[in-house]
């Protein structure tokens, strides 16, 4: 009996001691707060880094160089094209000053005219006087672009008004399909690959197999982001002036687009916060009025580059800025200049970011201080993965407050920055901005990015505070800024 006491002991002893031990795991466990879960859909991780480039690059080049128009007829002679003077690592050193890290090029435009030599058509760079027939100009832009690290994208354009297969439905759609490989084949890495639903009033009517189309591209090249109407990676904003939405949500349903539909517009416009899928968009615009280059036009002013800036990277959205090649084969001296200007003026404006002198509370905090969530995040270098969370039972409102340290009378600013974690996908709804109790902006969603330039102009405050009146779920917020624009000067009457 002694013996079975002793036995029964020591198993009681172990079991108590094993709980114990269960319980001061679980308890270590709980000290460290998990992440919130996220809210779906959200973007995949090309999509991501698309985000991040801001301002992208378009080259629209071609026959239309040479024949003072933006669409071709079809049957221009390839003997016009004649850049004497290309060269693809000015159009590149162009961009890569001016902070871009993807260039567009169209490699055939609606006149059919295939800027590197096909097997599949004559009417290409192979019959132009161009190096007498041995020119490619996308592997040029390839060559170039590689040493200076920035990515290479192409657009082939669905409507072909030179090839005779065109309107023939299945023989066209081969046609497409094949120089589609041709391009994702031989010329290395492609990050972007660009398809719109362009087509003239009087063009034949077929349809385009979008569908093979994009998973071909996908077998081929599964990193790549597809820009259309409908995606699947990318959309369109809905109009060529560069603005987006002043609500922009990258969720949208998929189910409710086609490539060419006019009628879709707003939608792609403003997304929908109800969207099953990521598909945020890309605002085109040209430097110049045309996308192909005119001897007569000259580029856009800075304060209207910055006005296009503000409206769409500044809206949740990536910037497509053409920036066109001219008939020498150069990107002309005044569109360098400007670019550079633009950049410099980004730069002047952002590189600074008054609220890092700033002390920063919030309403609460995710896992209490030293959490992980706190609000020295929304201050970091980390515009994705660290981020601000308030606390699950937080029901009294979330706000993030930066005030001023230093004794000179406060802040001078004239532009507000706020980004989400859009990684765990995107939240806001509504938000309110006040500097010293007066509501100096609101809005609506922000996403990756959004921009509030004020528009009374500079305001001198101590104490800025960021509401966020309404979200899916808990509001995360990644970054903050107060910046000052010195080429901002806003019209008193409006």
């Amino acid at each position: 009996m002694p013996k079975l006491w002793c036995f029964l002991s020591t198993i009681t002893f172990s079991i108590i001691t094993f709980f114990q031990l269960c319980t001061f795991t679980f308890s270590r466990l709980q000290l460290v707060p998990t992440p919130p879960l996220p809210i779906l859909p959200l973007p995949s991780y090309a999509q991501l880094k698309w985000q991040q480039r801001e301002l992208i690059m378009f080259l629209h080049f071609g026959v239309n160089t040479f024949t003072d128009s933006e669409w071709g007829t079809g049957h221009e002679n390839p003997a016009i094209f004649n850049p004497v003077g290309l060269n693809a690592n000015q159009w590149l050193s162009t961009a890569a000053d001016a902070g871009i890290s993807l260039v567009i090029l169209t490699a055939k435009h609606h006149d059919g005219f295939c800027l590197w030599p096909s097997k599949y058509t004559d009417h290409s760079v192979e019959k132009s006087p161009w190096k007498n027939g041995h020119g490619d100009v996308v592997q040029e832009l390839v060559n170039a672009a590689k040493p200076l690290g920035v990515d290479v994208g192409l657009y082939l354009s669905p409507w072909d008004r030179h090839d005779q297969r065109y309107g023939h439905e299945i023989a066209y759609n081969q046609y497409y399909l094949a120089q589609l490989q041709e391009l994702l084949n031989r010329y290395g890495s492609v990050r972007e690959i660009w398809f719109d639903g362009s087509k003239g009033k009087n063009a034949p009517n077929m349809s385009y197999y979008f569908t093979d189309w994009f998973s071909m591209v996908k077998v081929l090249q599964s990193s790549i982001n597809i820009f259309s109407n409908a995606g699947p990676d990318v959309r369109w904003v809905g109009n060529e002036k560069g603005f987006a939405g002043s609500t922009c949500w990258s969720t949208i349903n998929r189910t409710s687009l086609s490539i060419g539909n006019a009628s879709i517009e707003d939608y792609l416009n403003n997304g929908d916060p109800k969207g099953t899928d990521w598909l945020p968009a890309e605002c085109d615009v040209s430097i110049r009025q045309g996308w192909f280059w005119h001897k007569s036009q000259t580029p856009k002013r800075l304060s209207q580059l910055l006005e296009i800036y503000y409206n769409s990277v500044g809206r949740n959205c990536v910037l497509l800025l053409n920036v066109p090649p001219n008939s020498t084969g150069l990107i002309s001296e005044v569109d360098v200049q400007r670019l550079r200007e633009f950049r410099r003026a980004i730069d002047t404006i952002f590189s600074t970011n008054l609220a890092d002198k700033c002390s920063v509370k919030v309403s609460s905090q995710r896992g209490g201080k030293g959490g992980g969530f706190g609000p020295e995040n929304v201050l970091d270098s980390d515009h994705l993965w660290t981020y601000w969370a308030p606390r699950d039972d937080d029901k009294e409102g979330h706000w993030i407050e930066i005030r001023g340290t230093g004794t000179d009378g406060g802040l001078r600013f004239n532009v507000i920055r706020i980004q989400e974690a859009i990684g765990l996908g995107q939240r806001i709804k509504r938000h309110d901005i006040y500097v010293d109790g007066k509501r100096v902006a609101n809005g609506t969603t922000v996403g990756y990015k959004r921009l509030h330039r004020l528009e009374e102009g500079v305001i001198h405050g101590k104490i800025v505070k960021i509401r966020i009146e309404e979200s899916k779920g808990l509001p995360l917020i990644s970054s903050i800024g107060l910046h000052f624009d010195p080429f901002w000067h806003p019209n008193p009457n409006g």
